[in-house]
């Protein structure tokens, strides 16, 4: 009888109070339906986002408590759905796939997952950067590859090129052959010309200094805004005319439109919750994982980690860090 308890729960962190300490518990382990897969989660990648939705901060993500957070996460596929004809047992997969509406959360030691929302695991990268890459890759994705549908010799400007989407996006650009650009502070100068872009100190240089120095003051073909607020307004100035496209992964303020405007540049938002909440587009997050995997495989993209995993049990320790913006690159918490 304990054996077959045993074989129907699993442990999981959950969120019973905002702003609160998780619980880890014994709950029900979830069973597939027929288009789901069950996957025996090894990582799990923490994201800015999950930090909000900890501290009640995230509307947008309808969580309602008590909750099983978590997004991303790496493991094994140990049961499918009858309908599922893409994976099998013992596939090495990986996704985003939970902690959001009312789907559970990925901290946790099972999880079922639609199969359209999931990507094999590349074979040469581990399940602690492959738990750590698909929000930020499939964030990175939609901007470049969906919205300003990226061509060799652009050039491209990313906000933010040492964060989480930020140096993800870089390295997707620089391999489909742009000229890149990222705003970053000095000390991440070194990473940013590792990467193949050219860094831009936003400490010392104003939109104006930095368009008339590394566009002749033309403006670029596309920017990227991963940080909101007024980087989006500076963005606005720093695209090219009649043909510059802007996007935003933050865009949720109040901008003025008119630098926009008088350019006759255009706009767009992302928005990569969306397929979660709101079962649309489900296969569309699939399909970007499929096509990075090459990206992956061959090391033209690497995700960069914090120099230390944790556990489910270190699970504060790992969010204080993320609150505190002390970490080196993506956390990610072993889970088995």
């Amino acid at each position: 009888m304990n054996s077959q308890n045993n074989n129907t729960k699993m442990q999981a962190l959950v969120l019973e109070q905002f702003e609160k300490p998780f619980v880890l518990k014994k709950t029900d382990k979830p069973s597939p339906k027929d288009h789901e897969v069950l996957i025996q989660i090894k990582s799990a990648g923490l994201n800015p986002l999950d930090l909000k939705i900890k501290n009640g901060q995230a509307a947008h993500a309808r969580v309602n408590l008590p909750a099983v957070p978590g997004i991303d996460m790496s493991g094994i596929v140990i049961e499918t759905g009858k309908n599922v004809k893409s994976f099998k047992k013992g596939d090495e997969v990986f996704g985003m796939v939970g902690g959001v509406g009312i789907h559970q959360g990925t901290l946790a030691e099972y999880i079922t997952a639609d199969a359209d929302h999931i990507g094999l695991k590349p074979e040469h990268i581990s399940f602690q950067e492959a738990a750590a890459l698909p929000l930020i890759l499939i964030t990175a994705w939609e901007a470049l590859v969906d919205k300003i549908n990226i061509q060799p010799d652009q050039t491209i400007l990313i906000h933010g090129g040492a964060g989480g989407v930020g140096h993800i996006a870089v390295q997707i650009a620089v391999a489909k052959g742009a000229e890149v650009f990222a705003t970053v502070s000095p000390e991440h100068f070194a990473r940013i010309k590792e990467y193949g872009a050219t860094p831009i100190d936003y400490t010392n240089l104003s939109v104006d200094q930095y368009v008339s120095e590394y566009t002749d003051g033309k403006g670029f073909d596309a920017v990227i805004d991963t940080i909101g607020n007024s980087v989006l307004d500076d963005s606005f100035l720093a695209v090219k005319k009649y043909t510059g496209h802007v996007v935003s992964i933050l865009g949720w303020g109040n901008h003025n439109l008119a630098p926009l405007s008088f350019r006759n540049s255009t706009y767009s938002g992302v928005f990569t919750l969306y397929p979660l909440l709101s079962g649309e587009r489900k296969k569309h997050h699939g399909d970007i994982l499929k096509a990075a995997f090459q990206l992956l495989e061959t090391g033209k993209v690497k995700v960069r980690l914090h120099h230390q995993s944790y556990t489910l049990e270190q699970i504060e320790s790992a969010y204080e860090l993320l609150e505190n913006r002390k970490a080196s690159g993506k956390i990610v918490i072993q889970i088995s």
